[in-house]
């Protein structure tokens, strides 16, 4: 029996991050329109019809998703208590903190709420793509891990500092560089359930 359920814990992980996309993609189809994908991020969609909600739902089905992968990274072998377990903990956690506390809307002071959510996107955008490397160097043989860890690693350091400096092109491209970094952070995912699933595991 216990085994049938660490062998249920992948197909979990896997629908979780499949249904995280639902909300999302809708919203994106919903805000036609109303929101540029270009130039507003993907928390702004919090001022969208429904949209704190559908985002909540996509933010927790990701980090749930990303912690049963976790799991079975764990029962494969990756230490529990390492950089790599810390790091997807906190691209998970950052997941969580950033649903509960929104972004300000556009063109207004910096609240609490905006602050804490800035700093938790920074700390998600930075965890993922090195635990990913991480996972590629010492765990996992998969040279599609690796091109996705490197490639979301180098989009990431672009919106952030995009987002720090909000020059004037930087902060016109704000969107279309977070949409690009969390294409490349799915892919880093589905790509790590890939390996498992394949057993490209070091021994």
């Amino acid at each position: 029996m216990r085994g049938k359920r660490r062998a249920a814990v992948l197909p979990l992980a896997v629908a979780g991050l499949v249904l995280s996309l639902f909300p999302i993609v809708y919203l994106h189809v919903a805000s036609v329109g109303q929101l540029s994908p270009i130039s507003h991020t993907i928390s702004d969609y919090i001022f969208v019809a429904n949209g704190s909600g559908l985002l909540a739902v996509t933010a927790l089905s990701l980090a749930a998703a990303s912690v049963a992968l976790l799991a079975v990274l764990v029962r494969r072998g990756l230490p529990r208590r390492g950089p790599v377990a810390v790091l997807m903990g906190l691209w998970a956690a950052g997941l969580a903190v950033a649903a509960v506390f929104p972004t300000d809307p556009t063109g207004t002071p910096t609240s609490f709420s905006g602050a804490v959510h800035r700093y938790a996107g920074a700390v998600m955008f930075a965890s993922l793509p090195l635990a990913g490397w991480l996972i590629s160097r010492r765990f996992i043989s998969s040279t599609t891990v690796r091109r996705f860890s490197v490639a979301s690693g180098i989009t990431s350091v672009a919106f952030m500092v995009s987002h720090v400096t909000l020059t004037y092109q930087g902060a016109v491209l704000l969107g279309l560089f977070e949409r690009l970094l969390f294409a490349l952070l799915y892919g880093l995912l589905f790509a790590l359930a890939a390996a498992v699933a394949r057993r490209e595991v070091r021994s």
